[in-house]
């Protein structure tokens, strides 16, 4: 997703205070309403219910963002059954879904009833959701209503932030993304098919850097105010992002980054976020060309028991078979996949990583 690689996460933050923060937060109760983040104890017992969870980012083939995705016009409930179904077969239990609040704005209960047809398929195939309100990558900009067709050869072409600029040239946006956020979680907080939500994705971003701590606080103190049954996260991606990272950590249920490094940089962000005691869960790895791989990496995440989310599924309209950075103008098809694990019609993309996975996941 990012086009900045996490070389050693946090390493020069995470003992900032992080045997205090645990102190502090195992002496308090979850009956005490100042309470706002879950003490070691709460996320420990959330870690053991759910134990191992592995699976993808989850955008739909015939979807070019978060916009197409959910809205009534182009929704899919078809697409996202056969290809869960898919995922359910390589013994994934987990998707990672983006939300976007112009979805919401424009049909506020028609947007939640898609999130609980989106749930019930889920379900039924025995996976678990997490899903993200805010994002600071791709494109700036975007609108309601049909959305663009995908640019031949260029990984997300058509993806969208949010909130982006907009929130930058209309500060009075926040009311209705305090609404949004707060609708969503009331309507969900006990929803046992959702496993976490993610605040807020890769905030810093696009060149945002610390333009994106005012939304980063709110979004927490919107989360702490309806304090769901389930863990509020964000996760780190970005080690210069040093005011952004701290903030993260320090405030989140569950520890969650992205890593798209080899075996060796992954694990020494693994080893230096280990010092917060809490669950984790890699919420994006697996880029073929950078050595991040299902061979050398899930293993890895399975024997630490994090969870390991990679991103993509099915190669589809948001082009994320293609790298980061290296377009194919005219649509070929790319020597080496970035992401993803099927073509559109199931078939694997690498039948030794396929073959891989199960056996990873056919013993939990």
């Amino acid at each position: 997703m990012t086009k900045l690689f996490v070389h050693l996460l946090l390493i020069a933050i995470v003992f900032l205070g992080a045997c205090q923060d645990k102190t502090k937060q195992s002496e308090q109760t979850a009956a005490d309403p100042a309470v706002k983040i879950w003490t070691v104890e709460q996320a420990e017992v959330w870690g053991d219910e759910h134990g191992w969870l592995r699976g993808c980012n989850f955008n739909p083939s015939t979807a070019i963002n978060q916009l197409e995705t959910w809205q009534a016009e182009t929704f899919d409930p078809e697409t996202i059954d056969r290809e869960l179904g898919w995922a359910e077969e390589i013994g994934m239990n987990c998707m990672r879904v983006y939300l976007h609040h112009v979805a919401w704005e424009v049909d506020k209960e028609g947007f939640k009833d898609r999130m609980n047809q989106y749930l019930d398929i889920a379900d039924s195939h025995g996976i678990k959701t997490i899903f993200v309100f805010f994002d600071d990558c791709w494109n700036a900009t975007y609108q309601a209503g049909k959305q663009p067709e995908p640019k031949p050869g260029v990984h997300n072409s058509g993806w969208v932030r949010d909130p982006g600029d907009l929130l930058h040239e209309q500060p009075e946006l926040t009311e209705t993304l305090e609404v949004y956020v707060k609708d969503v979680l009331t309507t969900f907080e006990d929803d046992k098919r959702i496993v976490m939500w993610d605040l807020y994705n890769e905030p810093g971003n696009s060149g945002y850097g610390n333009k994106s701590m005012p939304l980063l606080k709110q979004v927490f103190e919107w989360g702490w105010e309806i304090r769901p049954s389930q863990p509020l996260s964000v996760g780190v991606w970005n080690l210069s992002l040093a005011d952004l990272n701290k903030f993260q950590v320090k405030n989140s249920d569950i520890v969650t980054y992205h890593n798209y490094e080899g075996p060796e940089k992954h694990q020494a962000a693994i080893d230096s976020l280990k010092a917060y005691n809490r669950p984790m869960v890699c919420t994006e790895y697996m880029a073929r060309r950078n050595n991040s791989l299902f061979q050398n990496i899930m293993p890895i995440l399975k024997k630490e028991n994090i969870g390991a989310i990679n991103w993509g599924l099915v190669a589809g309209k948001s082009n994320t078979k293609y790298a980061w950075d290296d377009p194919i103008p005219d649509g070929s098809e790319p020597p080496l996949w970035f992401h993803e694990i099927f073509h559109p019609d199931g078939t694997p993309y690498s039948q030794d990583e396929v073959d891989l996975i199960k056996s990873l996941t056919s013993d939990e």
